[in-house]
């Protein structure tokens, strides 16, 4: 509680630390089952890129939980000299739906600077996780390429910075809308209002929403990655 990001959000909703630790759960397994969806009987194969694909899931699964959030915003007021745009985004809410709590109200434009906002966040987080995530299945590629050497015909290295940009602009444009229609809409326009009366039930109905969208998107990333070609196993 005395970190204030996380003070914020839980204030703003009480379960967000049950989100958060559902999301990073669930995102281990049903990335695995959506990748074997998808990949089929070239799962082994591109054993690879599966783990690349899931260690850069479970650290942006952190993130698109923590950014649309809403809060209880305990931030300081805005200095008068501050320009147009840190006036714009200073005033935004979490996510484009969420609900203004009293007193409150957002503008058209505040809610489009929340997509803005959360999409350049998401980027950078989604590239550097890419980053990290690449050099772990770069390094697995080599080691198995020492023990067989077929493999060095078959598979090639992952381009770094080609994949970790195109998950950058995954993140921007897939994932940032998923998870604000999430946040605001489904759970908290939605579920919420039904289900605040029965704490358990209102969790269960989120982790089944969670994980439907987890892997909904875990599948959305294997066929845009394969279309932008950055994941491809040489015939």
């Amino acid at each position: 509680m005395k970190f204030g990001g996380f003070k914020e959000r839980l204030l703003g909703d009480d379960l967000f630390l049950t989100k958060l630790i559902m999301e990073c759960t669930v995102v281990t397994f049903t990335k695995a089952a959506a990748e074997l969806e998808r990949r089929k009987e070239k799962f082994t194969k591109e054993l690879d890129f599966v783990v690349a694909n899931v260690v850069t899931g479970i650290v942006t699964g952190f993130v698109l939980v923590w950014f649309p959030a809403p809060i209880l915003s305990l931030k300081p007021p805005l200095a008068v000299s501050a320009g147009p745009i840190a006036k714009l985004f200073y005033g935004c809410p979490e996510n484009a739906f969420q609900v203004a709590l009293a007193g409150t109200s957002y503008t058209i434009l505040q809610r489009i600077g929340a997509i803005v906002r959360n999409g350049a966040k998401l980027f950078v987080v989604g590239t550097g996780a890419s980053l990290v995530g690449i050099g772990i299945t770069n390094a697995l590629i080599n080691a198995q390429k020492v023990v067989n050497k077929t493999l060095a015909v078959e598979v090639e290295n992952l381009p770094v910075i080609s994949t970790s940009v195109a998950y950058g602009v995954y993140m921007v444009v897939v994932s940032n809308l998923r998870y604000q229609v999430l946040a605001g809409i489904i759970e908290q326009r939605i579920l919420e209002p039904w289900l605040h009366h029965n704490k358990l039930i209102l969790t269960g109905a989120y982790f089944v929403v969670r994980t439907a969208n987890t892997y909904w998107g875990s599948l959305l990333w294997v066929d845009f990655a394969r279309w932008v070609g950055v994941q491809k196993i040489k015939d």
